[in-house]
Order: structure tokens, then C-alpha cells, then sequence
């Protein structure tokens, strides 16, 4: 990549292949209210022509990603994550990792969407700790205790990577922190992760089932049942 480039760049290059009627479409999608996407500008760039251009500016440097980050244009900051998700996952060292990581924390408070948040946290947050120390998860229950929506939501979504690699305990306590939480977002992304567990292990998921159905959010227990059999879904939804 050019050394000249800077992120400017991305978003005339966005701005190229901005779609209006999209735009509209977009806006509507995503709720717009205080501290959920409120100031939010879109201008009707797919996901696919986002992730094209970050390829082209994987090198971006941080500073520029965050001038990105800062735009009011959602657009602009989903492509600044997907690079930063790039970075990290090319990242040769733990020094380049731990770098990227640090900055995705320090300037999470521009992650303010679920779509910001289920495209980062598991593969930054969740990767960097995958591998670490038990003790370094703790950042995961910090999250948790946020009044911060979205960092709770970084904190249970970024247990997907633990999934993935068939753990599952920080997925369980967090489940389990968040029963009360009152956002149906939060309903929504917890009750995704359990259904991604019981993807891999039907018995855990029952289990935590077993204990807490009663008390789960009817969206959280809905969304953790779809890959149930049609009898156990009956049966857990009923509160039985």
C-alpha cells in the first residue's frame, strides 16, 4: 500500500460506491435512540464492498483508523473494525496482537452497534485471550459489570472464540451475570452464544438450561433453543 494513504482515502472510497436507496434501507434497520446509534449517518455501503476496501488499506495505521472511528458515518467505522480484525489476525507478534488489542479497548466507546460489536469481539478480544492466562479473562467480567451496553456485549460475544475451541465456562458464568440484564440486545447476543454452546455440546447447554430457563428472558431462552428438537423447545419455553 501506498505510505501516502490515510483514511481519507477510505472514505472516498466508500463514498464511490454509496447507494442512497441503501441508505434508507440502512437507517431503518438499525434502532436510533440515545446511546444506541443516535447520531448515526448512513450512506449505503454493503458489508461485502466494506470488507473489499479494508482489504486494500490493511495497513492503515492506527491514528488513521481512528479518525474512522470518530466519523458519524457507521460506514466508516465498520470498515476501520473490519481492518483493525484484519491487522489482528495478520499480526505476526504478540507485541503487534497486544497493540491492536489495547487500542480496540481504549477506543471501544466508538464501537456503539451490535454489528461493530459482533464483528470485533470475538476475533480481537476473544482471540488475544484464547491463549492467555485465566487471570487475563478477568477483562471479560469488567465488561460484564459495564453500564455500558455495548461492553457487555463485547464480553459475551467475545466468549464465541472460547466456543469455538470448546470451552465453555466463561460463556456459562457470564450467561448466568447477565439474566437480569434489562436490553433485548443483550437477550439477543447471550442467548446466541448459549445456542452456539449447545451447538457443540447439547448436554451443557441443557444443563444450564435445566437450572435457568425459568428465569431467562423469554428472547434470551428463545434464541439459545433454535437448535433444539421441537419437543425440548416446548417443553423449556412453557417454563416446565
Amino acid at each position: 500500500m501506498d505510505a501516502m494513504m490515510d483514511a481519507q482515502q477510505v472514505i472516498a472510497e466508500l463514498a464511490r460506491v454509496a447507494d442512497k436507496k441503501k441508505a434508507t434501507t440502512f437507517a431503518g434497520f438499525f434502532k436510533q435512540k440515545p446511546g444506541y446509534g443516535a447520531n448515526d449517518i448512513f450512506i449505503g455501503v454493503t458489508v461485502p464492498l466494506q470488507r473489499g476496501i479494508a482489504k486494500k488499506f490493511i495497513t492503515l495505521p492506527l491514528p488513521q483508523l481512528l479518525l474512522l472511528l470518530k466519523s458519524r458515518v457507521h460506514e466508516h467505522r465498520l470498515t476501520a473494525l473490519i481492518i483493525l480484525v484484519m491487522q489482528f489476525e495478520a499480526a505476526k507478534t504478540q507485541t503487534q496482537k497486544a497493540a491492536i488489542v489495547e487500542f480496540f479497548l481504549r477506543q471501544r466507546q466508538y464501537v456503539d452497534n451490535w454489528d461493530l460489536v459482533d464483528c470485533t469481539a470475538r476475533r480481537i478480544l476473544g482471540g488475544w485471550l484464547l491463549d492467555k492466562q485465566e487471570t487475563d479473562a478477568q477483562i471479560l467480567y469488567d465488561l460484564a459489570r459495564s453500564k455500558s451496553l455495548w461492553d457487555r456485549r463485547i464480553a459475551i460475544v467475545a466468549t464465541h472464540a472460547f466456543i469455538l475451541d470448546g470451552k465453555f465456562e466463561h460463556t456459562l458464568k457470564l450467561s448466568t451475570m447477565l439474566l437480569l440484564d434489562e436490553e433485548d440486545l443483550m437477550h439477543k447476543a447471550t442467548g446466541w452464544m448459549l445456542r452456539e454452546m449447545g451447538k457443540r455440546d447439547e448436554k451443557v447447554l441443557r444443563t444450564f438450561l435445566d437450572v435457568f430457563h425459568q428465569r431467562m428472558p423469554r428472547t434470551m431462552l428463545r434464541y439459545s433453543l433454535e437448535r433444539l428438537d421441537e419437543k425440548s423447545r416446548k417443553k423449556y419455553m412453557l417454563r416446565k
